[in-house]
Formats: C-alpha cells, structure tokens, sequence
C-alpha cells in the first residue's frame, strides 16, 4: 500500500467512524487541558508570590533593636537596645558575608506641603542602596546618591501616592516640597508598586530623603539618642551566603551592644529570605498538588481512551480478516492503525493545547489577587500529557489488532463484534 492510498484509508475509516473518532479525540483533548490548567494555576501562585516578596524587598533582613530577656556579660535582663549610626564600619567588617549593611531612620510626625497642597506622610532616611535593596525602583528622575548623602542635600524622592497628594497631575521634578517648613528639591518620583507588608508604611505614602539630610535636620528626640538607628538593613552577598550573613551580623550586634547572641528578643530579625523559602515551599506543595490532581484527570482520561480504542479494534476484527483475505501483510494493517492512532493523538491533543494556552490568555485579562500572577501554562506540561495519553492511546490499539492481525482470516470473518 502506497502512502497515499494509505492516508486516504485512515481518513475515510476515521470519517466512517465519527462518533467513535469524537470520543477517543475528547478524551485526549479534555486529559491535555486538564493537566495544562492545573499546572498553570501553580505556576501562577508561585509567580505570584515570588513577585510580591521582590517588591518589598531583595533577599533583605531587616533587624529591629529590642530589649534584652537574657543576662550577657553581668547586665541584666529587660535593658533596652538602641543601634548607634557610629557602630556602621565595625559591624560591617565583622559581616564579611553580608553586602550591605544600611541604617534606616523614620519620622512620621513631620508638617508636610508643596506650593499647591499639604499631606500628613512619613520620611524615610537611609544610604542610597536602599532604593535596589528595598526594590524602591525609580519613574521619574533619579534615587539620592552618594554626592547628596556627603554633601548633605536637601534632595527629596517621593512615593506615588504622595506625588498625587502633593502635585495633583503636576510635574514634580525640580519642585520643592516642605518638610517643617524646610524646603527640599524633589529629584525623583517612584515607579508604582504593589506591596503586601511593610514595617513603617508602604513604599508609596513615603518621602525617601538622604540619611545625613534626617539626621540633621530632624534629629532624634530624647530619650533616644542623638546617633540612634531605628532599625537595620541587611542584605547578603548572594542567597548561598545567606546563614552566614545572618550568623555573623547578629553576633557582631551582640559584641558590640553586649547582649547574648541567642537572645533573640534584643535584636529582633524580620527574614524576609526565610519567609519567601517558606512561601516557595508551600506554593510548591500547592502547584504538586494541583499537578498530581491534573495527572489523576490524565489517567482517567487515558482508560477512557484505552477503553474507545479497544473497542474500535475489535470491531473492526473482520474488516481485518477481508484485508488479510484479500492478500494485505500484516504490516500495512498494522500500520493503518498506527497512523489512524497518531492522526487523532495529535489534532486531539493540539486542539486541548490550543484550547487550553487560549483558555488561559482570556483568564489573564482579568484583573487577578495580589498574590496570584494568573494561569501560566507550560509547554512542558502539555506535551507530557499529550505524550502520555498518545502512548495509551497507540498501545491500546496496536496489541488487539497485532492480535486481529494474527489470527487466520477465516476466524477473522467469522468474528462477530460484542460476542
């Protein structure tokens, strides 16, 4: 048998048998969406929750002074901790692992105005890696530098929502905003963000301004001192040297501020790395979860397949037994079926596929929760299923018509279907 001739065999039995064909081309479809679907729903909570954590913060600690609820070195237990600018170089030299460590300091009861409006929001003052290490990322004009901390520059970036209070739709670059009644140059507004924690305000209400600028300008009010951090930022030199950095800062703040390195009440550390390992676990959980019901919906989805195709086969026992009468080898009866079997496997599984990575592109339209990025399908896991439910399908009708194929064409013709 020719090739053509054997294409227009395949596609005139598989037009013969519609209903047969629509529900073996079901099953394979409805097993390869099912899989994509599940997949793509804990792809999309992973995703999800990986950018929310990187909009708060990249692999940051952030490390609170506490009060101590243990004795170290003959002081007593309940003494108050407070973290001291000038305390910076030596803690950074002992935290060979650590990339930064960053003094932050906030005010949050300082009067507020533009030329055009007034607003209540807080300040924020640290060095100039605070806009990467807390993913505070630039819209317009530019993040403090270096020049306006040494110099001492009364610079001001401002938050969106604070842009929209102060400036109502204005242009803010090169405005001045008023802070007690001093006057700052803004220099930069930041790009808009989503934000699902934070410890002193979100991102957006906030004016960033240089450290030196907060410091003195609005300095600490008794009884903290005039030195005094309100907390610290710490980030490691990558993940890996991420104990590593935490090990060795705290146990330098336990050195210098004299409390015992297991007290974890003295410094208080907000792991913004652990949280997110924690998250990644349980959203992995989650999407293995969603996977393995999807695979259970491919299985299922495979025995009715199997069943359809068993069932064909033997039907067609005597079609068999005309063509092995007639002179047909085995071979090119058994090569039918194979290209009958591929033919549906691969439009029924590209038509799931396509129906699927539709099915998810209309969904993520939709406007989707914080902590949910929409479906993300796979290619993998489409192919997988379609490879999976392929390999059912062309066993379960290759072995019942190897086995027509080998009986002898009389026995063939006198089979009689459901008997």
């Amino acid at each position: 048998m020719v090739l053509r001739d054997l294409i227009r065999d395949v596609f005139h039995t598989l037009w013969a048998h519609k209903l047969r064909t629509a529900l073996t081309m079901f099953g394979i479809a409805w097993g390869v969406i099912s899989i994509v679907l599940m997949v793509a729903a804990g792809e999309g909570l992973r995703e999800g929750q990986a950018k929310v954590a990187q909009n708060f913060g990249r692999d940051v600690m952030i490390i609170f002074a506490g009060r101590t609820s243990l004795q170290a070195g003959g002081a007593r237990a309940g003494r108050r901790i407070e973290f001291l600018d000038t305390d910076l170089d030596q803690l950074a030299r002992e935290s060979p692992d650590c990339q930064w460590v960053l003094p932050e300091v906030g005010q949050s009861n300082v009067r507020l105005h533009s030329n055009y409006n007034a607003s209540a929001q807080p300040i924020a003052g640290s060095w100039p890696p605070f806009a990467d290490v807390r993913s505070v990322d630039v819209g317009e004009g530019r993040f403090y530098n270096w020049d306006d901390v040494n110099e001492g520059r009364r610079v001001a970036f401002l938050g969106t929502e604070v842009r929209k209070q102060l400036f109502a739709g204005r242009n803010a670059i090169g405005e001045n905003v008023y802070l007690d009644d001093i006057p700052y140059k803004v220099i930069g507004v930041m790009k808009a963000k989503d934000q699902d924690s934070s410890y002193d305000g979100f991102d957006v209400n906030k004016i960033f301004i240089p450290y030196t600028a907060i410091h003195n300008d609005f300095p600490n009010k008794p009884p903290a001192k005039p030195h005094g951090l309100d907390r610290l930022l710490v980030t490691p030199k990558s993940v890996g040297q991420h104990t590593a950095c935490k090990n060795e800062i705290i146990a330098s703040l336990a050195q210098v501020y004299n409390f015992d390195r297991h007290d974890t009440e003295a410094a208080n550390v907000w792991d913004t790395i652990e949280e997110a390992q924690a998250f990644e676990a349980m959203t992995n959980g989650m999407k293995a979860f969603l996977g393995a019901v999807g695979f259970t919906t491919l299985f299922l989805g495979g025995l009715g397949v199997m069943n359809v195709m068993l069932v064909a086969v033997r039907e067609r026992t005597r079609e068999i037994g005309v063509r092995k009468a007639v002179g047909a080898q085995s071979r090119s009866i058994m090569m039918q079926f194979f290209v009958e079997t591929i033919i549906v496997v691969l439009v029924s599984g590209g038509l799931g596929m396509a129906i699927s990575f539709g099915f998810c592109a209309l969904f993520n339209l939709m406007p989707m929760p914080q902590y949910f990025a929409g479906l993300q399908p796979t290619w993998q896991s489409a192919v997988l299923s379609i490879a999976l439910l392929g390999t059912v399908a062309v066993l379960a009708a290759m072995y019942p018509a190897r086995q027509a194929a080998r009986i002898d064409p009389i026995e063939a013709l006198r089979y009689e279907a459901g008997g």
